[in-house]
């Protein structure tokens, strides 16, 4: 294969550098190309555009592959915890058992929110969606961290981390006691990172938390399949934020809002309301299988199918089982999730979803689990946020770390040309 490719227009050819990734991955570095020839490439929703180098996620759509810093998902869900992965994610390494310890004990060291923080929680109405209101909260911190991230010092960016990493599980579960009217709590220092997230979202004031097991175990595995994606929406919105040199709470919060959308991080709240919308229509699945197959129909089945994994969403066979030992164990008797159980069982068996390979996603999971568990269908998102964090702080790190330019998109102009003024009384 040439190490370069040749661009020819208007009978001029100009070659430029091809990029090869360590899993044979082949672009073609194009940024001297508007200097050189002219003009720029087109690619609405950057589908066909690499706007990084990057050494944290390796994905493969085709064939279903998703791996964080080189191992694969399968490996990490089942046998790390989410702050092993988390410290992976971000600082390239699984942690020893010395590193990791330290990691937790300096989140905890700083989870502690200041008690102004509470107020601004306090001024947003209990209908407001907890995404606004994390994303909010999440700016906020910077008034009250107003020191700037020396990013060549090591010291300096994992004060950072870890500020935000004990943080940010705070604001998410304030975020839900607001909601439900319920005192805000810190925690249980002596918990683990995930069950500690369980016990701020739902402890009572009058009695004792008790953790389940199968609950924790679930959570954690859906946190890690969250924890990263590679250049999606919202971690490309991490990145071009900061590449502004804005600092890493202010970043996140713009990935937070970028989550936001039922495009991205909403689509397991989509489910939900999917379902609930069966429901309500008398919970006939066949029916809407139908639906879902006639083109003419603007109904969408929520939840299966992907639009980057074209055979099967890896997260979802780890997922599935976690989901089920969920619904086992908690005995929930939902006729929603009923109906959910139902619509999987039709479509891993029916002809016309397995040839499109349209299987349940992770989503799908997710929303089942979260349901289970009692969250609000609007919370579902600030638990992908929960999940993401790690992902979202690895790449700012890393954008930041390789000195990356800022982010600035071309455009094609396709308004009107040069118009002469007219004076209002003319018009």
């Amino acid at each position: 294969m040439s190490d370069t490719a040749t661009f020819e227009y208007k009978g001029k050819k100009i070659e430029f550098p091809v990029v090869e990734g360590t899993e044979n991955e082949i672009g073609i570095d194009i940024k001297t190309l508007r200097a050189s020839a002219g003009v720029i490439t087109l690619d609405p929703g950057y589908k066909n555009t690499g706007s990084c180098e990057s050494a944290i996620t390796y994905l493969d759509g085709e064939k279903g592959i998703l791996r964080y810093r080189g191992y694969a998902i399968e490996d990490l869900a089942e046998k790390a915890n989410f702050l092993e992965v988390a410290y992976l994610l971000i600082f390239g390494e699984l942690p020893n058992k010395e590193q990791l310890d330290k990691f937790h004990s300096d989140i905890k060291a700083n989870s502690e929110v200041d008690e102004d923080v509470k107020k601004i929680v306090d001024s947003f109405p209990r209908t407001a969606h907890p995404m606004g209101v994390l994303s909010s909260l999440t700016s906020a911190l910077t008034a009250f961290n107003p020191s700037c991230v020396d990013i060549n010092s090591e010291e300096d960016m994992y004060n950072a981390i870890v500020k935000i990493m004990g943080k940010f599980p705070v604001l998410a579960a304030w975020t839900l006691r607001r909601r439900n009217s319920k005192p805000y709590d810190y925690g249980n220092a002596s918990l683990g990172y995930v069950e500690n997230m369980l016990y701020m979202m739902f402890k009572k004031p009058n009695e004792e938390y008790k953790l389940n097991p199968v609950v924790v175990d679930a959570l954690d595995k859906l946190l890690i399949l969250h924890a990263d994606h590679e250049q999606n929406c919202s971690t490309s919105t991490v990145r071009i934020v900061g590449s502004s040199h804005a600092g890493l709470f202010a970043s996140l919060s713009a990935g937070v809002s970028a989550l936001w959308g039922p495009l991205h991080g909403g689509a397991n709240q989509a489910v939900i309301e999917m379902l609930e919308g069966i429901k309500e229509d008398g919970g006939d699945t066949a029916k809407y299988m139908e639906k879902a197959k006639d083109k003419n129909d603007s109904f969408r089945l929520m939840g299966f199918g992907h639009r980057v994994y074209k055979n099967f969403d890896p997260r979802a066979k780890i997922i599935k089982k976690s989901a089920d030992e969920v619904l086992g164990d908690l005995g929930v008797e939902d006729p929603v999730l009923s109906i959910a159980k139902g619509l999987e069982k039709q479509a891993l068996e029916d002809d016309y979803f397995v040839k499109r390979k349209l299987y349940p996603n992770v989503d799908f999971y997710s929303g089942i689990i979260y349901r289970a568990l009692g969250i609000p269908t609007e919370m579902f998102t600030v638990m992908f946020a929960l999940g993401r964090l790690p992902g979202w702080i690895a790449q700012w790190r890393e954008m930041r770390l390789k000195k990356e330019p800022i982010g600035r998109p071309r455009q094609i102009y396709v308004g009107e040309n040069l118009r002469p003024f007219v004076e209002v009384s003319k018009r």
